[in-house]
């Protein structure tokens, strides 16, 4: 993957600074360290950093169209390249490159907008249409590339200004860095920031199958932005699932499917790794890349200094079974706090995950080994229900079914006595279920993380945010999702949420990028995706404990018995790092009364109160873990102000724009 940035004048033909340009361009240097590209024209201004992976020697940005009306800078990937190129060719496009960006141009001629319905793959793309004076920016169906945008007023004229990363936008100058709090509370709902809300003012994320239709203006017109949908994910209607003649032909379907994606993203240049964390999911990607290769691809795993938490005697059993040698870096408490700094950096949001910290780690040592390109095993269990809280909700419903009794409501409150949560609004979360169209799984594990903001935001923030729900701000399709199967619905808040929000953010692209490695997302196939969508859900998730139960039977194909069906296990790093003695001096100055009032975020002695209480609570407790991730938030909040918004927080590093002279 690359990098692109741009500056487009939206009233007219105005040209910007060369510098401004350019300090974008230099601000995402470590998204594309290869080589720069620009494109400059009246109204506009385009750039590009390149991370070669295919089309080593001609796919400098940007890349035209035959008569060069048509422009395009590009990040991603497109894996079905060569047979959309002979598709073009045989309609008599010429190809003066051996890179899949040239499909972009050519693709556009055809079909302008709808160009988006002919590619798959994984991209963030900026278009220029001379003739039209129009631009055209998209991001790609499950939101595995980013891009971000902000309108704003400078120099007497309106911009629109975009980025792959946020760190490009700030760059421009052309706008302050200032917190966005309902981005906050976003981050304290779903762990993540799906968007398009972001934790920056006036800057938003496209989200994920969105295209801006941007026209630009002139002497006779205004001129207008609009936000489209080109896809979007969509289950049948209940009743008309797919159940398949046998288990096994929707097996060997699936096998098919999987097969063929992870033979697409094999597809470089240069040479492609994995990752292994010894689960089910990363372990089949492994296992087929080797059978499709011929010869065990390498691979990296993470050692998590903890008993509780190592998975490589399982990530072991798999290499040897394959017959790989899996690289070992080992993450503990230590590599947690001196990582998380840069982590923040990299993500451009508070991070509440521990564990992206080990991911930053994972792919500085791929980048270190001289690899650019690693598969991964995301998006298994957000089509395949593989998280415990879907269990949870089974319970739930199960318990519920009995006429007359409500006792989930019993179990929740509960739950709550013994976390040790405040109340919360049920009016709240009435409107929370409406917006995901009736009761969700995903409702359970988010009011756990929620209730850090009852407990620990400061009063005028909870005056701001008491009357917002960040439901409604997903623009999830509530009536279509009322037709659905009530697991597909759990599904479609998995993927729109947890995934783009957290998994494909601060555990995916950023982290990844960060080190100039670009991931790779076997399960983020449409047509894998498209396929499993039709399965009936009882074959994604069978009885009370049978999560992903279709995956465990293909890799059952693949694996030992006792990999494929191992019980999920969340990968996380110890969320107590920042909260033992002996700290490094920056936690302490981050969360001092002086820094959290200019903050304002948060209640000074809540804070205070619950760093010393949490450490009386049992280890294995619910409640403690509760009260760390909200500690957790607290501080990655506090550092990400510092690093972007107010350096004056504490005795560390921040986050500084590129000076071009």
């Amino acid at each position: 993957m690359c990098g692109i940035a741009g500056v487009i004048d939206l009233a007219g033909q105005r040209t910007i600074s060369p510098n401004i340009i350019r300090a974008m361009a230099q601000a995402i240097i470590h998204r594309g360290p290869d080589e720069d590209g620009f494109l400059e024209a009246p109204g506009i201004s385009f750039a590009n950093r390149r991370l070669s992976i295919v089309g080593l020697s001609d796919g400098k940005q940007p890349i035209y169209n035959e008569d060069r009306s048509i422009a395009t800078v590009f990040n991603g990937e497109f894996f079905d390249y060569q047979t959309i190129k002979a598709r073009l060719e045989s309609r008599g496009h010429k190809f003066s490159t051996h890179c899949d960006t040239e499909l972009i141009p050519h693709l556009y001629e055809d079909h302008q907008e709808g160009m988006l319905d002919h590619l798959q793959g994984q991209f963030g793309i900026a278009v220029w249409d001379a003739r039209q004076r129009r631009v055209i920016l998209a991001r790609d169906q499950f939101g595995i590339c980013p891009l971000y945008y902000a309108k704003v007023q400078y120099d007497g004229s309106e911009w629109l200004l975009f980025g792959s990363e946020i760190k490009a936008i700030l760059a421009s100058g052309m706008i302050r860095a200032e917190p966005d709090r309902l981005g906050i509370n976003h981050l304290f709902t779903f762990f993540g920031v799906p968007g398009p809300q972001s934790c920056f003012k006036g800057i938003s994320a496209l989200e994920p199958g969105h295209f801006l239709d941007i026209r630009l203006g002139g002497q006779s017109h205004a001129s207008r932005i609009e936000d489209k949908t080109y896809w979007r994910m969509d289950f049948p209607q209940r009743g008309q699932e797919r159940t398949g003649p046998s288990l096994k032909s929707l097996v060997d379907d699936f096998d098919r499917e999987m097969l063929a994606s992870v033979e697409k993203r094999l597809r470089a240049d240069v040479p492609v790794v994995s990752y292994l964390s010894g689960g089910v999911d990363s372990s089949l990607v492994v296992a087929m890349a080797s059978k499709i290769r011929g010869t065990p691809i390498p691979s990296f795993t993470i050692r998590i200094k903890s008993p509780k938490l190592d998975e490589t005697p399982e990530a072991t059993i798999v290499a040897k079974h394959i017959g790989t040698t899996p690289i070992i870096i080992d993450v503990g408490a230590d590599e947690v706090l001196n990582t998380y700094p840069a982590l923040i950096r990299a993500a451009e949001a508070p991070v509440v995950d521990t564990s992206c910290s080990a991911l930053l780690l994972l792919a500085k040592e791929v980048n270190k080994h001289g690899y650019k390109v690693a598969l991964t095993g995301e998006g298994s269990d957000e089509w395949l229900a593989g998280y415990p809280w879907h269990k949870v909700h089974r319970i739930a419903s199960w318990v519920d079914s009995v006429p007359g009794l409500k006792v989930s409501n019993w179990m929740r409150r509960f739950f709550l006595w013994i976390t040790k949560a405040p109340r919360y609004n049920q009016a709240m979360q009435n409107r929370a279920i409406n917006a995901m169209s009736g009761p969700n799984g995903w409702l359970d594990i988010y009011n756990l993380f929620s209730m850090a903001k009852f407990r620990l935001f400061s009063p005028e923030m909870m005056d701001l945010v008491k009357n917002v729900s960040p439901y409604e701000d997903l623009n999830l399709p509530s009536e279509r999702m009322k037709s659905w199967h009530p697991l597909n619905r759990e599904l479609y808040v998995s993927g729109r949420a947890h995934l783009s929000g957290l998994l494909l953010n601060a555990k995916g692209d950023r982290v990844a990028m960060n080190s100039s490695v670009e991931t790779r997302y076997p399960f983020l196939d449409v047509n894998v995706f498209n396929f499993l969508a039709t399965v009936h859900p009882k074959w994604k998730f069978r009885g009370l404990f049978g999560d992903k139960y279709l995956l465990r039977h293909l890799s059952d194909r693949y694996l030992p018995s006792s990999i494929a069906w191992r019980k999920k296990a969340m990968f996380r790093a110890p969320f107590d790092s920042f909260h033992l003695d002996n700290v490094p001096p920056f936690i302490d100055h981050l969360l001092s009364e002086e820094s959290l009032k200019k903050t304002g975020y948060f209640d000074v002695k809540q804070v205070i109160r619950w760093r010393k209480e949490f450490k009386k609570l049992p280890s294995w407790g619910l409640s403690r873990v509760s009260i760390e991730m909200g500690l957790v938030g607290v501080l990655a909040t506090q550092m990400w102000h510092h690093t972007f918004i107010d350096h004056s927080l504490a005795d560390m590093d921040y986050w500084q724009a590129p000076k071009i002279s």
